[in-house]
């Protein structure tokens, strides 16, 4: 087997298990202690696990949270056929919750039901459903800068007083023993409240989401129904195993 194959191979256990052994990698690949070693060593210098005593576990990297400016230009194609999905599941009528965030920021062009009601804790959002004349609640609290989102004890006070027929959650990663996550504290606080004032709760994600960890937890994965793009269920079986996934059919 080749050491690039090997590798593939040593990175696809850790994804599943989390930690691995190096007895079972050698007797799965039919290599010596010497190989896995080695191979092992070299999977470490570029950040992707780290060797324990008989093994190797894998090494999360927590990522830095970008500005909504630099959220909204990436993964364009992927966002919009997410965020229509997303929108068809919204009813005449229905009240609604739609989290600040690049994805849930592209639902607003589709949603064309009659009489519904939107809060958001969105700045861009709560603009850019004016201008559909959406009727419109934009909670209050502090503004953050970076992302354009209302977030603070006013903002999570507020949203107690609310229930929603569904409630659309942006998230900074997924990942099947972590569940969602995101960097700010206080924006997982307002995502954590708002999910649980949802009778029914999606979570928008792209799949540069997924296996992703991020500072501060907002919910397990089984508390809410992923909709991403059409994803490798061979690569993702624990997720499907755990949760509900809606998928863009192309």
């Amino acid at each position: 087997m080749l050491t690039e194959e090997r590798h593939a191979l040593i990175l696809k256990r850790l994804v599943d298990h989390g930690v691995i052994k190096s007895q079972d990698l050698m007797t799965e690949l039919n290599c010596s202690e010497s190989t896995i070693r080695r191979d092992l060593a070299l999977l470490e210098e570029t950040g992707e696990l780290i060797r324990i005593h008989g093994g190797a576990k894998r090494n999360f990297h927590l990522d830095e949270e970008q500005d909504m400016n630099e959220k909204t230009f990436k993964n364009v194609q992927e966002k919009n056929l997410i965020a229509q999905l997303a929108a068809s599941l919204v009813k005449e009528k229905d009240t609604i919750y739609i989290d600040a965030g690049s994805t849930t920021l592209a639902m607003i062009p589709f949603l064309t039901q009659k009489g519904i009601t939107v809060v958001t804790n969105g700045v861009q959002h709560a603009s850019l459903l004016a201008d559909h004349k959406i009727n419109t609640i934009l909670i209050g609290g502090n503004l953050k800068n970076s992302t354009k989102a209302i977030v603070g004890s006013t903002s999570l006070a507020e949203i107690e007083r609310y229930q929603f027929s569904k409630t659309f959650l942006g998230m900074n990663g997924v990942h099947p023993d972590f569940g969602f996550t995101t960097p700010d504290p206080e924006e997982a606080a307002l995502k954590a409240a708002a999910l649980k004032k949802g009778f029914d709760v999606y979570v928008l994600l792209d799949e540069t989401k997924f296996d992703k960890v991020n500072f501060t937890k907002v919910a397990e994965i089984d508390q809410a129904t992923i909709v991403t793009q059409k994803l490798d269920h061979q690569k993702y079986p624990t997720y499907f195993e755990k949760t509900t996934i809606l998928e863009v059919r192309i």
